[in-house]
């Protein structure tokens, strides 16, 4: 077994570990490996050891491994900047990083131009850093009541990135996201139904899914630095 095997295999245990912790069924818990600086002999191995869905940051690398690898699900978790919507809607399986109403309706426009629906996460500065991307958690009410009339974009769930600190210092984060998400699920916007909370990565995942997260996503646990 090779060393990016070994890893997902371990990533795969403390998942399980950190579902059973929380009561929680490990299937319903998706890994989607980073593949920022990883090369493609890399990714070969990691759908060799049963990975199946992957994250990139970088439209350019998300579009070259999308060509090579189009039979996995490839999610694009980075900052998605308007002139680059095109690029990846219709690719995506799930864009993780809506950041913004003008996006979602950039996204949208693209969407229905191509006579696609896509589907997407939208990001939340839940820690209010000035550093990150991501909506105020005041705004996502009129987000969402913007997002049942849209025809091309499905609103799966919610994301977010933590501070990097100790997973423990960090559970505030996560604790708040999914009580946003189990609010607004309860408000019941036309058309709009949250299944998805994108939370957690390497330092801290196993409390990510303790809290709630349905997807983590991890790149230097599964490929090393």
């Amino acid at each position: 077994m090779n060393a990016i095997a070994e890893r997902y295999d371990a990533v795969r245990a403390r998942v399980i570990d950190a579902a059973d912790a929380a009561d929680r069924c490990a299937e319903d818990i998706t890994i989607v490996a980073v593949t920022k600086h990883v090369g493609v002999p890399e990714v070969r191995k990691a759908i060799s050891a049963g990975c199946t869905d992957f994250g990139e940051n970088r439209v350019q690398e998300f579009l070259g491994k999308y060509g090579l690898f189009p039979d996995v699900h490839w999610h694009f978790i980075g900052t998605l900047q308007s002139n680059k919507v095109k690029d990846v809607v219709g690719r995506a399986y799930l864009i993780h990083s809506v950041d913004s109403l003008k996006l979602l309706e950039r996204v949208n426009v693209v969407a229905e131009t191509k006579g696609v629906v896509q589907r997407v996460l939208l990001q939340v500065n839940v820690s209010h850093e000035a550093s990150k991307h991501g909506l105020d958690p005041d705004d996502l009410e009129e987000v969402l009541c913007a997002a049942s009339a849209m025809h091309g974009v499905e609103v799966c769930g919610l994301m977010t990135i933590a501070p990097l600190a100790r997973a423990e210092s960090v559970r505030w984060v996560f604790h708040t996201l999914a009580e946003l998400f189990a609010t607004l699920n309860a408000m019941r916007f036309n058309g709009v139904e949250l299944r998805e909370l994108s939370m957690g990565m390497t330092n801290d995942f196993p409390v990510a899914i303790e809290e709630g997260a349905t997807i983590i996503r991890v790149g230097t646990a599964i490929f090393g630095r």
